[in-house]
């Protein structure tokens, strides 16, 4: 079977159907908690009313043409919103509206070569593409974030290169984080491929020197470093 994610059926889930099944399977998931006298029951309780809704992992977010009124559907519940894209479809992420509370953009590599190697993407000119959205950046009333995953011996080279993207965009946050040796991805590439936590500072001070911007914290556990403007 092949994955197809577009052109899309004919009919679209609705925003506030995707919200209330996204609170419904989350408190579905969390309700075998109750019980447990172990659990902070004030805690248990936030847990089943979120704060904050992000639009990733499974495919690229922008492609649903109702983005704007999912942000609007979550903040109407109370909710953040955090959208994260691959710059694929900039015409799309120009046209969101309202736009989410943070907008992330995955970069993942320096020059054509690596990115094509890294994201395989099935659109063509996908290198182009995410470059006009790197220079829509600027004009976005909205927190922006360059997300950079490093995978070691793959794409974790040329920091100049990746700091010329992040000076096209002016994000006010950057990312350096290390890829995860988890999951199927461990079926994809060999351990040595995540890299470690004093691999990640380095490279984020490499991009610090590039850029001017400033390492302002890191999480160890998640093998991050943020930098900002």
């Amino acid at each position: 079977m092949e994955w197809k994610e577009f052109p899309f059926t004919k009919k679209l889930d609705e925003p506030e159907e995707i919200v209330e099944e996204c609170v419904e399977k989350r408190s579905e998931m969390l309700m075998g908690f109750k019980g447990n006298p172990k659990v902070d029951k004030k805690k248990f309780d936030e847990a089943l009313r979120p704060s904050m809704m992000t639009m990733s992992l499974t495919g690229e977010s922008t492609l649903y043409p109702r983005i704007g009124e999912l942000v609007e559907e979550a903040k109407r519940r109370g909710m953040i919103t955090f959208l994260v894209t691959n710059g694929s479809l900039p015409k799309r992420l120009e046209k969101v509206d309202p736009l989410p509370w943070q907008l992330y953009v995955s970069v993942y590599g320096p020059d054509p070569k690596t990115h094509y190697e890294i994201a395989r993407p099935k659109i063509p000119k996908a290198w182009v593409q995410l470059n006009k959205t790197l220079e829509l950046l600027p004009s976005l009333g909205t927190r922006k974030v360059i997300r950079l995953t490093m995978i070691k011996g793959y794409n974790m080279k040329d920091p100049e290169g990746y700091s010329k993207l992040i000076e096209k965009a002016e994000p006010n946050f950057v990312e350096v984080k290390a890829y995860e040796w988890v999951g199927e991805s461990q079926s994809r590439l060999p351990r040595e491929a995540m890299p470690w936590m004093e691999d990640v500072r380095g490279f984020a001070r490499k991009i610090s020197m590039h850029t001017g911007y400033e390492i302002r914290g890191e999480f160890e556990p998640s093998g991050v470093v943020l930098l900002a403007a």
